[in-house]
């Protein structure tokens, strides 16, 4: 089995609903980000690290739009842990629907304790949970 196969991973759907379109009627950029981000939640939550929340800012994020998604239409998002260094985390994602794919990218998060200044390390355990240890 290779590294990438053990990378924790997770897919969620959603639906595309009123609210992610816009005035051309079709998804807008933002809606992506929160997709993701509820896709972070699923995965932060079966690994049993939910309580990361709060602490792990967003410090890059990028996208790549493919295709358009319209009103209604089912979307699966794909959601990968792509790098553990650190004190940093990439995720990885997709955005499809059925083999089409509408959009993917990646987001880069921090470990960041309250009381720290700058990003700290991840401890051990952790870090190691993330990598898919």
């Amino acid at each position: 089995m290779t590294a990438a196969a053990t990378r924790p991973t997770v897919t969620i759907r959603r639906t595309v609903e009123w609210s992610d379109t816009d005035a051309s009627g079709h998804y807008y950029n933002g809606v992506v980000l929160r997709w993701v981000e509820a896709a972070e939640a699923e995965l932060l939550g079966r690994l049993g690290l939910a309580g990361l929340f709060g602490r792990i800012p967003r410090v890059r994020y990028e996208a790549d739009f493919r295709a358009r998604l319209w009103f209604g239409d089912a979307v699966d998002i794909d959601l990968t842990i792509g790098h553990v260094g650190t004190t940093s985390m990439r995720y990885d994602f997709e955005v499809r629907s059925g083999s089409t794919i509408a959009a993917a990218g990646s987001t880069t998060v921090v470990n960041a304790t309250p009381d720290a200044p700058a990003a700290t390390p991840w401890p051990d355990d952790v870090r190691a949970t993330l990598a898919g240890g």
